[in-house]
């Protein structure tokens, strides 16, 4: 199955403001990295959507040549108004969000119609429905509402889609995230109205770990069984390489998460090792003088130029270099492990 031009299985890395951070557009083609995922609200806050669309669009923007798919922004603003309700409030209708936490300050209103004119600004290949994401904790009445106001958000999203569409000659395409939490019913009720409305892809909504950190493989799986086969299945937000590989087994097809960047920033690197992989710790002093690259599986940027010596050097000194180096590792371990489950099939 392909997404646009991108054969699937495949990982998309996040670029949530419009860059991963640390390398630039090169550096990820070089990982072979096959699109990004960005955040349609931080870019509404920062650069703002008519900067975005004044620079021509993500793509220029960002100089990256290969699909982009931007996420609602809807789980962030509901994380920040779920810890402090000073933030703001989800409404039937939208959500009001106040950014500096002040009732007479600056507010924003995000409504299903201005989620997707602002991905239409953008430039987006893949757009995602504005939805109601709710905690695996969150009571039964909570899951109901969410999936009400999800469904409703979806229909006004897809109608403000097809007016844009009328309207324009680009087309990207609308994916719709299924809510529901840990109640089965009503996850079933959420695919079914969606499938109705007609997207291109579907996604999980909601958080996919439990509160001791574990896969929710019961309900990811069971939501994976209700969206269509022969659309993309996109488990939002998972990226451990083990929880990948669970979720793969169950159907689904396309991944993101801030994860490899954020690992390989915090100097853990993934290696293929063991029963599956390891972490190698660059810091770590037995890598002073060693001449070996990182893995001599990998064919990445960092691995076939330089030795563990000279990046534990970078990474001692401060000096940029070495987290650029060390992203790209990842990055590229992200897509072999992509390419190695491709290839097995």
């Amino acid at each position: 199955m392909k997404l646009l031009d991108v054969q699937l299985p495949a990982f998309f890395p996040d670029a949530t403001r419009g860059v991963v951070r640390c390398v630039d557009a090169q550096d990820l083609e070089n990982c072979r990295v096959p699109g990004l995922v960005m955040n349609s609200y931080h870019l509404l806050t920062k650069p703002g959507a008519s900067t975005v669309k004044a620079l021509g669009g993500l793509h220029a923007l960002s100089g990256w040549k290969r699909p982009i798919l931007t996420d609602s922004g809807g789980f962030q603003v509901f994380s920040l108004i779920r810890e402090n309700a000073k933030f703001g409030e989800i409404r039937r209708n939208e959500i009001v969000f106040r950014p500096d936490g002040k009732k007479g300050g600056a507010k924003i209103i995000f409504s299903p119609e201005k989620c997707i004119q602002a991905q239409f600004a953008y430039g987006s290949d893949v757009i995602m429905c504005l939805d109601y994401c709710t905690h695996p904790n969150d009571p039964p009445e909570v899951n109901r509402r969410s999936v009400d106001i999800t469904i409703e958000w979806a229909r006004r999203c897809k109608d403000e889609y097809n007016r844009l569409i009328a309207a324009s000659k680009h087309k990207p395409l609308i994916f719709g995230i299924i809510q529901g939490g840990s109640e089965l019913p009503l996850r079933k009720e959420c695919a079914e109205a969606l499938i109705e409305i007609g997207f291109d892809g579907f996604g999980f909504g909601g958080w996919p770990l439990d509160s001791d950190g574990r896969l929710c493989e019961e309900i990811l799986a069971y939501t994976a069984s209700l969206m269509p086969d022969h659309t993309p299945k996109y488990a939002m937000g998972l990226g451990r390489p083990e929880g990948i590989v669970a979720c793969l087994k169950m159907g689904y097809n396309l991944f993101d998460c801030v994860i490899p960047t954020r690992e390989a920033r915090h100097n853990r690197l993934y290696v293929w090792g063991g029963d599956f992989y390891e972490f190698f710790y660059p810091l770590d002093d037995a890598h002073r003088r060693d001449p070996r690259p990182v893995s001599d599986l990998c064919d990445c940027h960092c691995c076939t130029n330089y030795s563990r010596g000279y990046l534990r050097h970078l990474l001692a000194i401060g000096d940029s270099l070495g987290q650029r180096l060390a992203t790209i590792h990842n990055l590229r371990f992200y897509t072999m492990l992509m390419e190695r489950y491709n290839q097995l099939r």
